[in-house]
């Protein structure tokens, strides 16, 4: 199976979470708006998301993974067994004391961590507390299922674990149709949408331990000990906890900083989901993917197919987000207004959100190259090198967002994580080429320039075409419906003729794919 229809599998699946995603935020958006238990709810369930994508997703798989297919190599699937057993004893443990800690702490991490601003409005920091100590199991039953998902990748068995998310958004409307009724105000909703938050994550998790069980790595616990094994991997989830989270830490930043402009969390929310969705299909796709992949290369010492695995994964991944960070740059209030403006949900958030929106795009694929780079390191076992670039990246970020807030307001945070994900790219591969580790073919390059162009034109034509039919796209949502599947339609079709005329992406690889998707 070649890389590109590894992606396009991985991206199917994920594109259905993130369409039901949307669905969820939409009936977020009708049923609280941007207002205070909106605000409580994503400053809530970003706590132990932050968690989860540092430490389960984030570090745990960047260490966990690399290991775990040596471990089948050397020792065959019993000694890979032996191994896992071994690290989720060790963590099943960790994660009951770390979730037990912050539950009863949970004041104390919300005025402080959380969402420091929220002190000054008694009911929402309450509603705050409330919703965090409800969701962070969430973090014991995602932890669980990286290392489940890290199994079932290793064994280049990649569908099922991306699959997995749709459970949590498909959870989360449930719950959203229950409250509504049952008649629930905002701040039963919230608790309300919090339950099934945490319900899901044990859903997910029986979801991929049946699909672990079914490639027969059943495993079972045992008295947790810190064998050789779980230190090599907690040496290498030291750093990459920092590394791997990035994103998610710039998040966390800009989620304090918010919090002392009324709404700003919930509008930065609602804009980054849209974001999510190219970024979450061709990122996580990549991700899931790559470093696996490119561990077995670099074990074989086959440099020129590790090589070729990161220039096609550069070329994949700036094909399909180039154009995608275009369009939310250039469109970005109609897609908001067709998404969440109805209910709570008034013009007045949709032109701010769409401002975030277009701040976040511009950093939309430094995000994506981020998991075409990062591999690279961690598969050779090395997670301290992109560590400093990290805390570089970190240190942008909050410099930029604190300096622009009292100017721009939560736009300013959108941007700053934008240029800290670019300053971080120009240090990872300038990382890679500095010891001789990655250098682009001139191949790729010409592809990469001949994307760039044809993003450039389609950005054009976008821009002419909204002006076209700005009265359909100011209309009711059915004219706005109309309006944006005929421009959009129209971008997409420019795009692709022009990239696949000008050699940009493979006519014969995007075939193959989507005839793979439709079997």
């Amino acid at each position: 199976m070649s890389l590109v229809i590894k992606f396009a599998s991985v991206g199917g699946a994920t594109m259905a979470s993130r369409a039901l995603g949307f669905v969820r935020e939409a009936m977020i958006g009708a049923a609280l708006g941007a207002g205070p238990i909106a605000d409580a709810f994503y400053a809530a369930f970003r706590f132990p998301n932050l968690f989860r994508r540092i430490f389960a997703e984030g570090a745990f798989n960047t260490a966990f993974i690399p290991l775990f297919a040596k471990e089948i190599e050397a020792d065959g699937r019993d000694g890979a067994r032996r191994f896992a057993e071994e690290v989720l004893s060790f963590l099943v443990m960790a994660l009951l004391v770390l979730s037990a800690v912050a539950m009863i702490f949970m004041p104390f991490l919300v005025g402080t961590v959380i969402a420091p601003k929220f002190a000054d409005t008694p009911d929402k920091f309450a509603a705050t507390v409330d919703m965090t100590r409800i969701m962070f199991p969430y973090l014991f039953a995602m932890s669980l299922l990286a290392m489940l998902s890290g199994i079932l990748n290793s064994l280049r068995k990649y569908f099922l674990a991306a699959l997995a998310p749709v459970f949590l958004n498909a959870l989360m409307i449930v719950a959203l149709i229950a409250a509504r009724s049952a008649g629930a105000d905002g701040p039963a909703t919230g608790l309300w949408i919090s339950w099934g938050v945490v319900i899901s994550g044990f859903v997910q998790v029986a979801l991929v331990a049946w699909g672990v069980w079914r490639e027969g790595f059943a495993l079972s616990f045992s008295r947790p000990r810190l064998t050789p094994g779980v230190k090599r991997l907690m040496v290498l989830m030291g750093p990459a906890v920092l590394t791997g989270g990035v994103v998610q830490i710039n998040l966390l930043v800009g989620q304090i900083i918010a919090s002392a402009q009324d709404g700003a969390i919930a509008l930065l929310n609602y804009a980054d989901r849209i974001n999510q969705l190219p970024l979450g299909v061709i990122g996580v796709a990549i991700g899931v993917v790559l470093l696996p992949e490119l561990s077995r290369a670099l074990r074989a010492k086959d440099d020129g197919e590790a090589q070729h695995l990161q220039n096609r994964s550069l070329e994949f991944a700036l094909g399909l987000t180039l154009p995608a960070a275009v369009g939310l740059m250039v469109f970005p209030e109609p897609i908001v207004a067709l998404i969440y403006q109805r209910g709570a949900f008034t013009p007045e958030t949709t032109r701010l959100t769409a401002a975030a929106l277009a701040a976040f795009a511009s950093g939309l694929p430094a995000y994506v190259l981020a998991k075409v780079f990062q591999p690279a390191y961690f598969a050779r076992e090395d997670t301290r090198t992109p560590l400093w670039f990290s805390i570089a990246n970190v240190a942008v970020n909050i410099v930029v967002s604190l300096a622009l807030f009292p100017v721009w307001g939560h736009v300013a945070l959108a941007a700053a994580t934008s240029v800290a994900a670019w300053v971080n790219i120009g240090l990872l591969v300038g990382g890679l080429a500095l010891h001789g580790h990655y250098r682009p073919s001139p191949h790729t390059v010409r592809r990469v320039a001949m994307i760039a162009a044809s993003s450039a034109v389609m950005g054009v034509v976008l821009w002419g075409l909204a002006g076209l039919f700005a009265g359909w796209l100011a209309g009711g949502f059915w004219s706005r419906l109309v309006a944006m599947t005929l421009v959009i339609a129209v971008a997409a079709i420019v795009y692709f003729a022009a990239v696949v005329l000008s050699g940009g992406l493979s006519r014969t690889e995007l075939e193959r794919a989507l005839r793979r998707r439709r079997s």
